[in-house]
């Protein structure tokens, strides 16, 4: 005889294994999916650092109008800052001020004099993870803006220059120096269009001469990632000067034939390299 009953419990009992099987298959594909979330790159859905641009003498931060369009194109967040020009400890000051107001990493980039200046501002920050120079002076404490420039032949900058005497509010007197605008194209900006290296000579910030005379106290570069842009027919800062100072400081160097305008010139080299520095800090 069939005993129905029996039949009932070991299917039952089938019926209970094969929903306990499933459950366990379907863990395992749950434990799976989640183990391969985990051992993804770690920094894939990271956010990507904001940049931030630092003009130099002579410029402002339409300088960098270029460049902030192709970062802003591939996703980065950007700031170009606006530089007062009135001497590497109060500019970086002021530069410190801007990136506390920032959340999240930073990469700092800085053209010519701007160089002096986020040198300074990134000494001691973590908040900053890499360094990029531009055609830029990567003094070290002691050194001077004047003194790395004359330090080796080349530039022409000083007959160019329209020195303009003001007394400050305190009483004090100063100098602001320019560039005399029917020399500019040819001193700061030889390889852009003429009618735009104009309008760039027409908006131009000047820059304190004590600017580039006050000596540096502190060297972000002796302890933070550097990139550099080294400009080789640049007539303000000397090419032997450029490669000198990135050299020391260990930078990844890009060579260009370029001006002293290179942000302007070359605006996709300029803004790969600071893609790559911004790469390499994520990691």
């Amino acid at each position: 005889m069939i005993d129905i009953r029996r039949i009932g419990k070991r299917r039952g009992a089938r019926a209970i294994a094969a929903v306990t099987a499933a459950v366990a298959a379907g863990s395992l594909a749950v434990a799976c999916t989640a183990s391969t979330v985990t051992h993804a790159g770690p920094n894939e859905d990271a956010p990507k650092p904001t940049v931030v641009l630092v003009h130099g003498a002579f410029a402002d931060g339409s300088s960098w109008n270029d460049v902030i369009d192709k970062l802003r194109k591939d996703g980065y967040p950007v700031v170009a800052a606006a530089n007062p020009l009135r001497g590497p400890a109060s500019d970086a000051t002021t530069l410190k001020g801007l990136i506390s107001h920032i959340n999240g990493p930073v990469v700092l980039v800085g053209h010519s004099y701007g160089g002096s200046v986020i040198s300074a501002a990134a000494a001691g920050n973590d908040q900053v993870k890499s360094l990029v120079y531009v055609a830029a002076f990567l003094p070290a404490p002691g050194e001077t803006a004047l003194e790395l420039t004359n330090k080796f032949p080349g530039t022409t900058l000083p007959g160019t220059l329209d020195p303009v005497a003001f007394t400050a509010p305190d009483g004090s007197a100063g100098t602001d120096l320019y560039i005399q605008q029917a020399k500019f194209h040819d001193q700061f900006a030889a390889d852009v269009p003429a009618d735009r290296a104009a309008r760039a000579a027409a908006s131009q910030r000047p820059i304190l001469q004590a600017a580039l005379e006050e000596k540096a106290t502190v060297a972000a570069w002796t302890d933070k990632p550097s990139w550099d842009v080294v400009t080789t027919q640049d007539l303000n800062i000397p090419v032997a000067a450029q490669r000198f100072m990135a050299e020391r400081a260990h930078a990844q160097v890009t060579e260009v034939d370029a001006s002293h305008s290179v942000a302007v010139s070359h605006p996709d080299l300029v803004a790969g390299v600071i893609e790559r520095a911004a790469q390499s800090s994520a990691h």
